[in-house]
């Protein structure tokens, strides 16, 4: 059993943070900077020693274009079955977590996917 009570709802939180930011071909920089949070305490997010506030993760979903309340039920401050789909799905992040696929796998699908989004535009 982990010592540090955030480590289990930390990690998942951070794991998925980075997936989303690898899925957005972010550097923990560039993610940093978009959202307006230290390097440092981004790291410290993603390796789950650090727990974020909503405002936090507001301005992390935002640096992402990730639903604000996708990070809201990873941090364990909404319910699954309470959060709303308001926002349409989130391919990259999708294929970033799927077990199914090799990187090789993931980065083709990515750049198929990039290729029909990037000349369409956003609604």
């Amino acid at each position: 059993m982990s010592k540090n009570p955030l480590n289990d709802l930390g990690s998942s939180l951070g794991e998925y943070l980075r997936e989303q930011r690898t899925a957005a071909k972010l550097s923990l920089r560039q993610l940093s900077e978009l959202a307006g949070v230290s390097n440092p305490y981004l790291s410290q997010i993603e390796r789950g020693l650090k727990r974020p506030s909503a405002e936090i993760l507001q301005q992390l979903a935002k640096g992402l274009e990730v639903s604000a309340e996708s990070l809201y039920v990873k941090a364990g401050i909404l319910d699954a079955e309470v959060a709303p789909l308001s926002d349409p799905p989130d391919v990259r992040g999708a294929i970033a977590a799927d077990p199914a696929l090799t990187e090789r796998q993931r980065k083709t699908l990515l750049d198929i996917y990039e290729s029909y989004v990037e000349d369409t535009p956003r609604q």
